[in-house]
């Protein structure tokens, strides 16, 4: 699933990528280019034919859409990112020790309460991993922003999902929030703020709470932004060039979501495990940008099969959902007694916003 208006554009000076897969970020990729509702993706390329990349971004970027440009490597950032944590887990409360409610071999996470405000892949990947734990995870999502179905079914399994708008009914949401242990957020840091919902506003008010962190970028101000997006601003896209270098091209799947979903979810375990022995609140932080520089100092296979391919058959398993028969990749995250099948995923926004 890919829109019309997401991708790579040839600009007068270079290269941009744009997101424009919910609607509201595609309404405004044209209100950028003062193009009308409704403009075709040949319109758009007409119009930014005639716009630089920096001229690009920027109109995109005022009215509220989504584009970057398209940059080569630098190894000296991708250095300097690679000097802080992937996963950075810090204290930032006190309180006193809680143990893990019903903790167990197969469902170490039995019982912990996991507020899920994440959309897309990443964040629903690190809490479908904390659900496949054994965690009471609970998405909420705002009644005006609608998931793609299909995504949801990707990432939903084990979770309830609910709707409530949290600035309208923060009364509501503080009350979930005191009884929750984790709460994963994929907001920008200043929207975070905004809310209250920054590490340290948060534990001020509930002192034993976990908070995870998710943001493309690194830093207090990080852009909106998306895996695709990082992609060609790290210089991912450049190396996965189709053509030896003349257009830019993307990783076969989501590798910035998907690893940092896993990485995540395991720095959530690690504080909740911290809060058990030495009590406190914790923050748990990464990006995805964090991630592309990981990546791209690793190792990379330069000939089919010279580092290992993965299976090509992977395992599957089907669930009925709401009248339809969906078939998912059974998860690839194990460890000694673990189960091997993910509980089915519910129909998005179906259940109470309540634990």
């Amino acid at each position: 699933m890919w829109a019309p208006l997401s991708g790579f554009w040839h600009t007068a000076d270079g290269w941009v990528r744009t997101h424009g897969n919910y609607a509201h970020h595609a309404a405004a990729l044209l209100t950028g280019l003062g193009l009308p509702a409704g403009s075709t993706p040949y319109e758009v390329r007409a119009r930014l034919k005639i716009l630089t990349v920096s001229d690009a971004v920027s109109a995109i970027t005022a009215s509220g859409g989504l584009c970057v440009p398209v940059r080569q490597a630098d190894p000296s950032k991708d250095d300097e990112l690679r000097r802080h944590p992937i996963v950075d887990v810090e204290r930032v409360g006190d309180s006193a020790p809680r143990p893990l409610p019903h903790a167990n071999a197969s469902h170490p996470l039995d019982s912990v309460r996991v507020l899920d405000l994440t959309r897309v892949i990443a964040g629903p990947v690190a809490t479908r991993t904390l659900a496949f734990a054994g965690a009471d995870v609970l998405r909420i999502d705002p009644p005006q922003r609608p998931e793609f179905a299909w995504q949801h079914l990707d990432t939903g399994h084990g979770k309830r999902t609910a709707l409530l708008d949290i600035a309208a009914e923060a009364a509501q949401f503080e009350r979930l929030l005191d009884a929750a242990d984790v709460i994963v957020l994929g907001y920008r840091p200043d929207g975070m703020s905004r809310l209250g919902l920054s590490p340290r506003q948060l534990s001020e008010r509930h002192p034993h709470l976990v908070t995870a962190q998710l943001t493309a970028w690194p830093g207090r101000h990080s852009p909106r932004g998306f895996d695709s997006l990082v992609q060609a601003e790290s210089g991912i896209a450049w190396l996965e060039s189709p053509d030896g270098g003349e257009t830019p091209g993307a990783l076969p799947a989501q590798g910035l979501d998907h690893s940092a979903g896993y990485l995540l979810a395991a720095g959530i375990a690690d504080a909740l495990r911290r809060r058990e022995s030495e009590g406190g609140a914790w923050s748990v932080r990464t990006s995805l940008r964090r991630i592309a520089a990981e990546l791209l100092g690793m190792p990379r296979a330069r000939r089919h099969g010279e580092i290992g391919d993965p299976p090509s058959d992977p395992p599957t398993q089907t669930f009925e959902v709401g009248g339809q028969t969906i078939t998912t990749v059974v998860p690839a995250v194990s460890w000694p007694g673990s189960p091997s099948h993910f509980a089915p995923p519910r129909v998005w926004g179906c259940d109470p916003p309540s634990w």
